[in-house]
């Protein structure tokens, strides 16, 4: 009789473990996915359900798996999102591919809450992020200096800075649309809101605003920032207490020897950069390569970087940024195009560059208890653009590299390592 319950009980453990691997459902990551972009949406509305997620790092192009749910197969048919039943044998043969292999398991267990940082009158198309959320049907929030400055950012786990200028020089647009009606109604509408907030002039409030990102990073938030966000934020950081802005900005020069004084310890990113002060120059800093006043001439069709590849099981993080279904991503230009490799910190990990070596287009780092990561570049579907061009059609780009690497990000923040047992 004993002997009866001992078989039985192997039989039903056996039984369980068919069970459970049988009902996995596979969102393969690779060329085979029919909407790269709508897949982070469902992995991110499966979250939202409570349910975890195992993300399959350097499998199949960095594919997702899960316990199957009638509701996440009716969901995925409806957003047109590519699934694949694997059986129990094929959940075994998938887990030990990534054992034997430079592949790793990344647990995704809650989904992160976002913040978008934009002005209240901006357009969608304005933002890749923006469009690249809206297009994954992924939730978020808009925040602005208000909300930063009364700590409103305390209850978000992810923020996106907008394309902005935290210099207070009105995204140095003076040279060309000074006369323009959207800039004069901008510039307007931020000295209006400094007054409101209790500051001299923009410059001394977008500082304020930049200290208060600082403090989100340090205390365990993740930020991702692109195009001109990137550079402008570490300005403002290192600059703190320092006049940059020329006279048309705030009413009087920058002050003397405004080069010496700045504080390079309290950036993030960069280090030794050069301020361009002019006012007719369409540029921050020598951080921005190939710099926006003068151009590399490559052109679109001779202009990509490389993702670097990381071990999946020693760097997870990196690996995390950079899942891809090809790791040659095509170039695309903004204010800030990408990062001077020389003005960069040693402590920042490089995630992808220009094959020159001279341009760095993607990057990530450690700030106290959170982490940031910068991208180069404002559209990824978009090579040069412009103040006006018309919105970008992600429906025609769903399978978009660039893309990609933003949505990585969005997901980042919910995944702790898993270690299974062997």
């Amino acid at each position: 009789m004993p002997k009866l319950k001992k078989i039985l009980l192997v039989i039903l453990i056996l039984l369980s473990i068919h069970i459970s691997f049988a009902a996995k459902v596979l969102i393969p990551m690779d060329r085979s996915q029919t909407d790269h972009l709508k897949a982070y949406g469902v992995v991110y509305w499966i979250l939202k359900q409570g349910q975890n997620v195992e993300w399959l790092l350097n499998y199949r192009g960095g594919s997702f798996m899960t316990d199957t749910r009638p509701a996440i197969i009716e969901e995925m048919r409806l957003r047109g999102v590519n699934f694949e039943r694997p059986g129990n044998s094929s959940v075994m043969q998938i887990y030990s591919t990534i054992d034997k292999n430079n592949m790793d398991i990344a647990l995704l267990e809650k989904a992160a809450k976002i913040a978008i940082y934009t002005p209240p009158n901006t357009q969608p198309w304005d933002d890749a992020v923006t469009m690249a959320l809206t297009y994954a049907e992924i939730d978020y929030d808009k925040v602005w200096d208000k909300e930063v400055l009364n700590e409103k950012l305390n209850e978000y786990d992810w923020l996106h800075l907008h394309h902005e200028d935290f210099t207070g020089q009105y995204g140095k647009f003076y040279a060309n649309y000074r006369n323009h009606k959207w800039y004069k109604d901008q510039k307007q509408q931020y000295e209006a809101l400094a007054r409101e907030l209790g500051f001299e002039s923009v410059s001394q409030q977008k500082k304020a605003v930049a200290a208060k990102i600082k403090k989100f990073v340090n205390e365990g938030g993740f930020l991702f920032a692109m195009c001109a966000a990137t550079d402008a934020l570490d300005i403002a950081l290192a600059s703190q207490g320092v006049d940059i802005v020329a006279s048309p900005f705030d009413g009087d020069p920058p002050e003397p020897n405004l080069q010496k004084k700045l504080n390079y310890s309290n950036t993030l990113a960069f280090k030794d950069f050069k301020l361009y002060t002019s006012p007719m120059v369409y540029e921050f800093s020598d951080i921005d390569y190939p710099p926006s006043n003068n151009p590399v001439a490559r052109g679109a069709m001779a202009d990509y970087f490389n993702l670097f590849q990381f071990s999946a099981k020693y760097d997870p993080v990196p690996t995390m940024l950079t899942q891809n279904h090809q790791n040659i991503v095509k170039g695309f230009m903004g204010q800030t195009t990408g990062f001077l490799r020389s003005k960069i910190k040693e402590s920042v990990v490089v995630l992808g560059e220009v094959k020159d070596g001279k341009q760095v287009k993607y990057l990530h780092g450690n700030q106290g208890q959170g982490t940031f990561t910068f991208l180069g570049g404002h559209d990824p579907e978009d090579y040069k653009h412009y103040v006006g061009d018309p919105k970008t059609r992600l429906e025609l780009h769903k399978h978009s590299p660039g893309y990609r690497l933003i949505l990585n990000n969005v997901l980042f923040p919910s995944a702790k390592k898993k270690k299974r047992k062997t």
